[in-house]
């Protein structure tokens, strides 16, 4: 990978502390910056995801600003913008652990199958410190952590907290419920801070320093970048394939820990519209106009795309009638080489047996 030269290879670790879908390889972003951006430049990221653009930036010493409508996708990326001491971050685990019982801790079947309730209990104590304060970088890190430990598969040795579990989206509580109880899956008794330990040893052994920032807003909303004091020079990106529609629910555990709801919830309002092609590039169009009013003259933009095989449109076709009236002009189009073993960043999501569509990165200017 270009960049690895500019870090140890531990510190790249810091990348994977969530699971989360549809992100592009750190290589991506790593290639468009590495040897081309000037230390002064600034990177920006309107989707930015779990923040493999902004981590990059930061390996390379650059600021950036992630935007993102998910407040999991911001506070996964906020745990990779931070530094703080391995220690910091297991004494404010330590602590939270000592507050009394938390104020509300949720019922019902599938949190019964979900967790051990004493692990349930453990995690709402760290959920309400969280929504009480979390802008320390030890808080941020420890936030992250758990979001990439909440719920996933049980191993020997315990790596997640939950009962058995996908790792990357959170299940359905019917069909979750439905398959623990079948197999007899009771959830185990983990050690909350055992878990923490290990996966913060793993992610913050060797520091970073410190740098960029992540907001959560809407990209197609010129608001939503109003705080940027300064221009960008790059942006680096991967839009949400059409059709993929189920972000929010995917989510709905993680979601949960940082304040939501503790239910499945499927409004797709802070979301680019999927309802046809022409809501669906009227919409980027948006984020491309505002994107470009907050660059320098003569800024880069590099663009990852695809689509899914349930799809009939072709995903060269979206974006470029996306940017047709924006001020940004392609100047190269390269086809993505396939991932190792098929792999690549909306397989997981696509019905048994649909057809995957070639991704490309689009690489535009300003002007």
């Amino acid at each position: 990978m270009r960049g690895e030269g500019r870090a140890h290879p531990d510190a790249l670790r810091l990348n994977a502390i969530a699971p989360y879908f549809t992100m592009f390889p750190l290589d991506f972003p790593l290639s468009v910056l590495e040897g081309s951006a000037r230390p002064t430049e600034r990177v920006l990221d309107p989707f930015c995801g779990r923040g493999t653009t902004n981590f990059a930036a930061r390996l390379l010493g650059l600021d950036s600003l992630g935007v993102d409508s998910s407040p999991v996708a911001v506070a996964i990326t906020a745990a990779k913008l931070v530094g703080p001491p391995l220690e910091a971050i297991l004494q404010e685990a330590r602590l939270i652990l000592t507050r009394p019982a938390p104020k509300e801790v949720p019922q019902g079947e599938f949190w019964q199958w979900a967790y051990h309730p004493e692990v349930l209990e453990e995690l709402c104590r760290f959920r309400e410190a969280f929504l009480e304060e979390c802008s320390s970088p030890a808080r941020l890190a420890l936030r992250g952590i758990l979001l990439g430990a909440l719920h996933g598969p049980v191993y020997k040795t315990a790596s997640y907290l939950s009962n058995q579990c996908p790792r990357t989206y959170a299940p359905k509580p019917a069909y979750a419920t439905r398959f623990w109880r079948s197999r007899g899956l009771r959830p185990v008794r983990v050690n909350t801070l055992e878990v923490i330990e290990r996966r913060a040893r793993r992610y913050y052994a060797r520091l970073l320093p410190p740098r960029g920032a992540v907001t959560l807003g809407d990209s197609r909303e010129g608001e939503t970048f109003r705080s940027a004091q300064e221009k960008f020079h790059w942006v680096i990106t991967s839009p949400p394939y059409f059709g993929m529609r189920t972000y929010v629910p995917d989510q709905w555990l993680r979601n949960w820990f940082l304040g939501g709801p503790d239910a499945v919830q499927y409004d797709q309002s802070s979301q680019l519209g999927h309802g046809s092609p022409e809501r669906f590039v009227a919409d980027l169009s948006r984020v491309w106009q505002n994107v470009a009013a907050q660059c320098v003259d003569e800024a880069r933009m590099a663009v990852r795309f695809g689509g899914l095989g349930s799809r009939s449109t072709e995903p060269v076709e979206l974006i470029r009638e996306s940017l047709r009236d924006t001020p940004w002009k392609v100047e190269e189009l390269k086809p993505v080489p396939p991932a190792p073993k098929g792999r690549r960043q909306a397989s997981a999501f696509l019905p048994r047996g649909n057809r995957s569509v070639q991704e490309y990165d689009f690489f535009c200017s300003l002007g």
